[in-house]
Order: C-alpha cells, then sequence, then structure tokens
C-alpha cells in the first residue's frame, strides 16, 4: 500500500456534542428530534438487495422501512418529516481500508517533489522545501518515484546531501514502499556498510557496499519511525491531521472506516480515544493495530493483548492487527511464485516477506484467541499464498473460533487459491478507485515484472466473488481518492471483471459491516439498527455507470445525527 502524506491548511471547525455509542451528535443539527420520517427517496436498503421509498428513525435507530404509506403510519406530533424528493439513500458508507490520520499529518508533507524526476532533478526542489519543516528536527516529505532514481546514472545519496546537508531527512517514495535520506539520517539509524536488512527490509547499496540513501519497504518505515518520536508537538499535529482527516470522510459519506495502520508505538490508539473522549469522531472507527516486523514476537504479543479493546459501546475500537506479508511488485518486493523478470540488487527474485508464513501463523495462533482479525497485506501471488498457509495452519491450531480475517489489496492471486478464500473463510479486501488498476494500465505496469503468460489472476474481485467468497472495497486512501464513488465507477466499468453497482455498493456497506463485525448494527438499512445513512444527488443504479464518479453525498448522517450537509442541500 502506498501512503502519500498530505499538507493540513485548515482544521474545521465542527460543533458536535456526545452521542450513545460513544459517536457525536450534532447539537445543531437540523435531524434534532427524537422521531424522523424520510419519505420519497429511493431508498437502497443493502438488505438482500432489496429497495424502499421511506424510514422512519427515532433516538438514532430505525423503526420500519417501506412505502410512503406504510411509513406515514408513524408520525406523530412532535415527529419531522423530511422529503427526499427522489434522491438516493444509502446506508452509511464503510471504508475498510484507509489511512486517515497519516494521510493528514501535516508534518509528514513539508517537502513534496515530483515523481517522474531523477535525484539530481530534486534538488533544487528539496533545497527551497527545507527550511519550512516544523517541530521535527528531521525534514520529511514524499513525492519521488523508485522506477525514475533506479533508472539514473544519478547516486541518490549525493543528490540529496546536496540539497539538505545540515538535518536528517526522509522523503518517501510515491508508493511508500521506499524512503529516500540523506546521511545524516543514515547516521541517525546507525546504518553503514556492515548494517544488515531489517526484517522486511533492504538496505540498498551502491557499487563499492555502501549505502545509497534508498531505505526499501520496512528499513524505510525505521526512518519515520525514529523521525516521528513523540513529543507533546508532535502528538499534538497527530491529533489535528486526525480530526482534519475525519471531517473528510463525513464529506465522503464514510460512517464507518477502519484505519489501516494504527502505530501503536506512535500512540495513534491515543489520539482516537481523545477524540472520542472529546466528542470529535464522526465515524465509527476500527483501529488495525501494526505489527512490527523488527520487534520481538513475544514482546509484541503480550502488548498488543494489552491493547486489546472491542466494546461496541466505544466509537473506537482495537480490534484488528495489520501484518504486512510482502512489498509491492514494482521494486520486486511483493511475493510471487515465479521468479521476477527485472533484477534491481536487492536479492527478491520472489520478493520478500516482512512476516513468513511461520512467523505470521504464530501471530494468528496466538492472538486470535484474544478476539483480534488479522488485516494482511498481500499483493503477490505467493504472498497471497503464504497468508492463505498461516491462516489455515490457524485453522488447525483454534478450530472453535470463528475469526474474521482478511486480506488486502490481492492484487494478484494464483488459480489455485480463489477458492481457498471461501474454504477458509477469509475476505478478500480490494481497492479500485487508483487510476492505477485500470486493467490495461494495470497489465502494462505490471507485465515487465512478472511476464505476460503468468497464470495469476489480477485483481480478482469478480472471480473471488464467483467463488463465493466475501469482498470488500476500499480505498487505501492517501495512495487512491477516498470518494467511494470513484471506487465504485471503477469496479462497474470493468468490461471483463465487472461487478454489477450492488455487488459494489454492498462492498462498502454490509459487507465491509461484517468485516468490522458490526453487521447487527450497521451496514443497511433495516428495522432495529443504528440510523447511519447516506444521501446523494444521483441514483446511481440507474445512470450512466461512467457518471458514478461524479456523484455527490449531499447529506451524511451517523447515529440519527447529521455530520454533514451540503451547501446545496
Amino acid at each position: 500500500m502506498s501512503v502519500r502524506i498530505l499538507s493540513v491548511l485548515v482544521l474545521v471547525s465542527l460543533t458536535i456534542s456526545c452521542a450513545s455509542g460513544g459517536v457525536r451528535d450534532t447539537t445543531h443539527s437540523p435531524l434534532a428530534s427524537s422521531r424522523v420520517l424520510l419519505t420519497g427517496g429511493v431508498i437502497y436498503t443493502a438488505n438482500n438487495g432489496q429497495f424502499a421509498e421511506a424510514f422512519v428513525m427515532d433516538h438514532g435507530e430505525i423503526l420500519a422501512v417501506g412505502t410512503n404509506q406504510e411509513i406515514a403510519a408513524f408520525a406523530t406530533a412532535d415527529a419531522q418529516r423530511i422529503d427526499l424528493k427522489g434522491r438516493l439513500v444509502l446506508p452509511g458508507l464503510h471504508d475498510s481500508h484507509t489511512h486517515i490520520l497519516e494521510g493528514h499529518m501535516p508534518l509528514s508533507g513539508t517537502c513534496y517533489v515530483r515523481a517522474g524526476r531523477a535525484p539530481n532533478e530534486l534538488v533544487n526542489a528539496l533545497t527551497r522545501c527545507a527550511p519550512y519543516q516544523q517541530v521535527l528536527d528531521w525534514v520529511l516529505g514524499y513525492g519521488w518515484d523508485i522506477y525514475s532514481f533506479l533508472e539514473s546514472d544519478d547516486d541518490p545519496l549525493t543528490a540529496i546531501d546536496a540539497a539538505i546537508p545540515d538535518r536528517p531527512a526522509a522523503i518517501m517514495e510515491e508508493t511508500s514502499h521506499a524512503v529516500w535520506v540523506n546521511s545524516m539520517a543514515l547516521d541517525a539509524l546507525r546504518i553503514d556498510a556492515t548494517t544488515p536488512n531489517p526484517p522486511g527490509g533492504i538496505i540498498a547499496k551502491d557499487q563499492y557496499g555502501r549505502p545509497n540513501g534508498l531505505l526499501i519497504d520496512n528499513a524505510g518505515d525505521l526512518a519515520f519511525e525514529a523521525a516521528l518520536t513523540r513529543t507533546p508537538r508532535v502528538d499534538e499535529a497527530h491529533y489535528n491531521g486526525l480530526l482534519d482527516g475525519l471531517d473528510s470522510l463525513a464529506r465522503n459519506g464514510i460512517t464507518s472506516f477502519v484505519d489501516a495502520r494504527a502505530y501503536w508505538t506512535r500512540g495513534y490508539h491515543e489520539f482516537y480515544e481523545r477524540a472520542d473522549v472529546e466528542n470529535q469522531l464522526t465515524a465509527r472507527a476500527l483501529l488495525s493495530l501494526w505489527a512490527y516486523p523488527q520487534m520481538d514476537d513475544s514482546v509484541q504479543i503480550a502488548e498488543l493483548t494489552r491493547l486489546f479493546s472491542n466494546s461496541s459501546n466505544n466509537g473506537v475500537r482495537r480490534s484488528q492487527i495489520k501484518v504486512y506479508v510482502d512489498g509491492i511488485i514494482g521494486n520486486t518486493t511483493a511475493r510471487t511464485i515465479s521468479p521476477y523478470l527485472i533484477d534491481y540488487g536487492f536479492g527478491t527474485t520472489k520478493g520478500l516477506n516482512y512476516f513468513d508464513e511461520d512467523r505470521l501463523a504464530g501471530l494468528i495462533i496466538a492472538l486470535e484467541p484474544i478476539g483480534y482479525d488479522f488485516h494482511i497485506h498481500a499483493i503477490g501471488a505467493g504472498g497471497v499464498r503464504d497468508a492463505l498457509n498461516a491462516i489455515e495452519r490457524a485453522r488447525s491450531a483454534n478450530p472453535d473460533l470463528e475469526p474474521r480475517h482478511r486480506l488486502t489489496h490481492v492484487e494478484y492471486v494464483h488459480p489455485d487459491d480463489i477458492p481457498r478464500f471461501r474454504s477458509l473463510g477469509v475476505i478478500a479486501d480490494i481497492q479500485l478507485a487508483g487510476a492505477f488498476t485500470d486493467p490495461k494500465r494495470f497489465a502494462q505496469y505490471n507485465r515487465p515484472f512478472i511476464g505476460a503468460s503468468n497464470p495469476a489472476l489480477p485483481l480478482p474481485a469478480r472471480a473471488l466473488i464467483d467463488a463465493g467468497a466475501l469482498v470488500t472495497l476500499s480505498s487505501d486512501f492517501d495512495v487512491s481518492p477516498l470518494n467511494p464513488f470513484i471506487g465504485i465507477e471503477n469496479a462497474v466499468t470493468r468490461s471483463r471483471d465487472a461487478l454489477s453497482v450492488r455487488e459494489a455498493v454492498d462492498g462498502y456497506t454490509i459487507n465491509a459491516a461484517f468485516l468490522m463485525r458490526q453487521e447487527d448494527r450497521v451496514g443497511s438499512i433495516e428495522v432495529g439498527k443504528r440510523a447511519d445513512f447516506v444521501v446523494v444527488d444521483q441514483n446511481i443504479f440507474t445512470i450512466d455507470p461512467e457518471r458514478i464518479d461524479d456523484t455527490e453525498v449531499v447529506l451524511t448522517v451517523l447515529d440519527g445525527n447529521e455530520v454533514f450537509r451540503s451547501p446545496s442541500y
């Protein structure tokens, strides 16, 4: 996955107070009366594909769903009536894989450098931006791309040292799977020619065996871990970034989400809980706590056991573990079944493992009895197989449990492994909002690495659904746009592997609610569930599919309380 860190320009002030269930309500909300009748709409319930005209909610609970006439019977003297005027209503959208805090953390986005440039072409840009870094001793940034660097004769370390000679610097590559650092950063990390590669990472070397300033995968994560060491000012910047991210969720109709990489050593869980206590949550949050490849497993298991929290009465739950099995195709670190056709000299002929099958199986066996579900990054067909094998071993060790583990990304799956998702009860979480997932572009991009005749299926959402697997769709923001309607459009306009609109919407609603273990409360518009829903400006079930991405959210409601309203509504 990739994380492009965005500068935070404005923090939106939200006038919201506490609601039941740990989520916030709007004290000035037009939906403030206890009973609200919403009629005259097109209601997609996500309850076995059913539609309705109207529904009624009372104190944030859905009382009835049906025709306009049926719902009229629930009117009381003080009930509020809302005429939807034919607009489409969907259940509150779920983004089951997003980096909403990281993606809005201002300290990490000081230096933006454009992809497609060689190292020497970026010296002036780095020189100009470095003085603007705030709070940190390090200079941080993002944006370059690994291909331009590896295809260039420039020395990356010489270039960045010329631009930033007096402070440690770490500039994240556009996919987040590499970091460009200067000599002061290497010194701070105690990396030299004799330093071994960390688990799941590569310290790239020059022709003389010396570090060349490129830290691949987990080696780069270590630089950001050092740069973002906790201080009160760093913590406050993280918290402000989270608040900005919550606002963007509400504007996109997202009422539930999974933070897909919650760094607990950086205190991410504490920032979410502060937002909950301060009544700033506009969505139900589930944190996937990061599994650190470099940390001793026994220490990590003990700490993760202590951190587990899964009460439905809280706005924030800590009940998933995020594990990387492999890297990405484009730098030859995704785990493959057949050798790569390109050799960058990293020693990754079939990719690498952050956690290999044995180690992953051990984590799952130890932590799923606590209640954790695993959120496993697996991109290459070999990585997918490793993860499925580890889950299968855990099923043998803990046969009485009913976990809801998922593999995320699943960019390539061998045909033999497609039916294993259903047989093992593994959810496939796929991201289609990014432009790079266009089938022609995706094939063109990856063909030089894995070949045109590779048997693995690319982005196999259709094949997985047809095989009976549960599929969710998510953004992986800020790699791809947060807007769910971009992902829905892309899912239904792929000629060979297209999903139906219903399948795509279910991937963002009821299926994702199941993944988050909250399908009994939200994810569909049904009697007895909480009133999480979104009103949009066009009916995505009937319009030209190529226009779905133009859909505008006009109202977002969480637990019966308005958290976003478009000025046009």
